[in-house]
């Protein structure tokens, strides 16, 4: 091997004619040339760089990495401030549905500074979404109702400023009930909110005079075909009379059943 640039002595031109370096007495020839060339052209490169007074690439290469890479052991980078990191992000998260570090204080104290809801003014809410009866708003207040209050006495007063009427609740009822349901289902509802029976009376007289229409819209709506077997019959039968109509008004709309018509 020769290194280049470095120029060549007649005593070294043929150093190694016979291809081992040792010699028969044992000596190196390494050793013997050491005087004149201090390199010695089978030495690796690092000897070359030490022997110069340069580092080795390795030295060099270690020399130049981080205090904690170095100080974590076997050529790895320490990872413990990343784990601490990772831990203290872990902890500072809030789980989906978690109130905020003292956000529950804070509502606590919002709500009790909210002036106390009368019990007129929780009614007036009800009243604003749908009609009630007097019979039902009394049970929706009646867990609302403290000692300085008296129920009647807002209910009167709710009924004197028509916010609360029987009357639109009977209305209102029938409008939502009438194009699924019979006359029988229609009025034991209303009978349920311990209406005026004069009310009563009426909403049934309304009811029966359109019970036919409005039992053909529902029978064409889920059938739209006469039965042609006693078992079809019977089926159509059976839901018809669980949507609350009569038997009369079944019979007419269904062809053939004199049976339910005499039992009506």
């Amino acid at each position: 091997m020769i290194r280049k640039g470095r120029p060549l002595s007649g005593s070294n031109s043929g150093r190694y004619p016979d291809g081992p370096r040792d010699t028969a007495g044992g000596a190196s020839d390494r050793d013997a040339s050491s005087a004149g060339d201090p390199f010695d052209p089978f030495e690796s490169f690092d000897a070359h760089d030490r022997a110069a007074g340069r580092g080795s690439r390795r030295t060099r290469s270690e020399s130049s990495a981080s205090p904690s890479s170095s100080s974590s052991g076997a050529g790895f980078p320490d990872t413990s401030s990343e784990a601490a990191a990772e831990v203290t992000y872990t902890r500072s998260r809030r789980q989906p549905g978690e109130a905020k570090p003292g956000q529950s204080d804070e509502d606590d104290s919002r709500k009790s500074q909210r002036p106390a809801r009368s019990l007129k003014g929780r009614a007036l809410g009800y009243l604003s979404r749908r009609e009630y009866s007097r019979a039902e708003l009394a049970r929706k207040l009646q867990p609302y109702v403290e000692e300085t209050d008296s129920l009647d006495t807002v209910l009167d007063s709710l009924e004197a400023e028509n916010w609360l009427s029987d009357s639109r609740f009977a209305e209102s009822l029938i409008h939502r009930r009438a194009s699924r349901l019979g006359t029988s289902r229609i009025l034991g509802e209303l009978k349920q909110h311990a209406l005026n029976p004069a009310l009563v009376e009426e909403a049934t007289a309304q009811l029966r005079d359109t019970e036919l229409t409005r039992a053909l819209a529902v029978w064409r709506k889920k059938f739209g075909e006469l039965p042609q077997t006693p078992a079809e019959r019977a089926k159509q039968a059976r839901f018809l009379a669980s949507r609350g109509f009569s038997g009369a008004t079944i019979g007419k709309i269904l062809k053939g059943i004199d049976e339910m018509d005499s039992g009506d």
